[in-house]
């Protein structure tokens, strides 16, 4: 038996996954993101996540997560270009439908995400940003290998502050 065996598979975002986004976009998804946005910032969203997969300039990329051997589509993760502390890395996020959450789906797709940015041979670092108050995305950045660098304000979305926590993985140290 392959107990490396990874329980997901990321599969590039595309125009019929709106239907996903809108259920990752419930109230106790977005509880530290500033709450549910508007269907018309979801579609405005949608629309960047379906560009930037079909983008092949190491822009990023966003994915649906499929949960194995189930074959359903049970959140969305991805990287993209980002400006930190005057230097060019990638910044990753994540969200897992509820009834899927505490069965490993994050930490593996966190990682199947890591090794598709250490892939594209870009930039040196991964960030995530999880606010200090979301215990199950900080223990993600943890089982993943991030390493915590400290805590952060931010504006997200602009308007509303949020204190998170700066993880960071080396992508040319594996």
């Amino acid at each position: 038996m392959d107990t490396h065996a990874s329980p997901v598979r990321l599969e590039p975002w595309s125009e019929g996954d709106f239907g996903l986004l809108r259920a990752m976009n419930a109230p106790e998804l977005m509880e530290h993101l500033g709450g549910p946005e508007s269907e018309e910032a979801l579609a405005k969203r949608h629309e960047r996540y379906v560009r930037l997969s079909a983008d092949r300039t190491s822009a990023g990329l966003m994915f649906r997560i499929v949960l194995l051997p189930e074959e359903v589509a049970v959140g969305g993760i991805g990287f993209w270009k980002q400006t930190w502390d005057g230097e060019p890395v990638y910044e990753t996020g994540w969200t897992v439908l509820p009834g899927f959450q505490g069965r490993g789906v994050a930490s593996a797709a966190t990682r199947a995400v890591a090794a598709l940015a250490r892939a594209e041979r870009t930039y040196r670092f991964l960030h995530a940003f999880p606010s200090t108050e979301n215990g199950a995305s900080n223990a993600v950045c943890r089982k993943a290998g991030f390493e915590l660098l400290g805590e952060r304000e931010f504006e997200y979305p602009p308007g509303h502050p949020l204190r998170c926590n700066d993880w960071r993985l080396d992508l040319e140290g594996l």
